[in-house]
């Protein structure tokens, strides 16, 4: 078998050098007198362009999808169902949803602004995605009320959010959003670890999660084989209806 060779593509530019092509030409082709003026300028910002937001997390882009099945089989999604992501990013996980579900069954709540350009004037538009019409809302005071007051949710998941969050404002997400869970078969799933509840210790992390009428469900250690990579995922589902 033979070694692998990099081989120099269509484009064998880095992204800061396509970059540079945007600003210095407007476009990755430019145009020349007389016909310079007789063009539409570029719709979104540059950087969205050559995919710099691919790189603003810590996961690989291209794992969005493998971590979407891993979710969607374990709680036996449909394209029916709806669901809310917190802390969606620039999209990484959410494309997959969204496409895979009815318009307007995908929610999120997102604090940074860069990441919502990136999702509303590039990825959503370039994937074809926008008659989806996913909801997606800029906010970081875990407040769902735009969403609106009847919407129930078959999945609630946070991919690497709640770690980075005071302990107590995931509770105050947690409370707020126990009554907008299917009861017994909707599910929390929360990855990596779930330290606003162990910080309290077992008894009474389970004590406020039943006073929520909430409960732990289950660890998952997810195998990416993609990546080589485990990842850990906690799931919670509402205990009453």
């Amino acid at each position: 078998m033979q070694d692998n060779v990099l081989r120099k593509g269509i484009n064998p530019r880095t992204r800061q050098q396509q970059l540079q092509d945007l600003i210095e030409f407007k476009g990755i082709s430019h145009y020349e007198e007389p016909g310079e003026g007789n063009h539409t300028a570029l719709p979104c910002p540059g950087e969205l362009l050559v995919e710099e937001h691919h790189s603003n997390y810590g996961e690989p882009w291209a794992g969005g999808r493998d971590v979407f099945e891993f979710i969607a089989e374990s709680v036996h999604l449909s394209p029916d169902s709806r669901v809310l992501e917190i802390g969606c990013g620039t999209l990484r996980v959410g494309l997959h949803f969204i496409r895979y579900l009815n318009p307007e069954h995908y929610h999120c709540l997102e604090r940074d602004e860069l990441s919502l350009m990136a999702a509303f004037r590039y990825e959503l538009p370039s994937q074809g995605l926008l008659y989806k019409r996913p909801l997606i809302v800029r906010g970081e005071d875990m407040d769902f009320s735009r969403f609106g007051s009847g919407v129930v949710y078959d999945l609630i998941y946070a991919s690497a959010v709640f770690l980075h969050m005071p302990d107590k404002l995931v509770w105050v997400g947690l409370e707020r959003l126990a009554n907008k869970l299917k009861p017994y078969e909707g599910r929390i799933f929360v990855s990596h670890n779930i330290k606003f509840c162990s910080r309290l210790g077992g008894e009474e992390c389970t004590k406020r999660l039943t006073s929520l009428g909430l409960e732990y469900v289950a660890k998952h250690t997810h195998d990416s084989l993609l990546f080589n990579h485990y990842e850990i995922w906690f799931e919670f589902r509402r205990s009453k209806a």
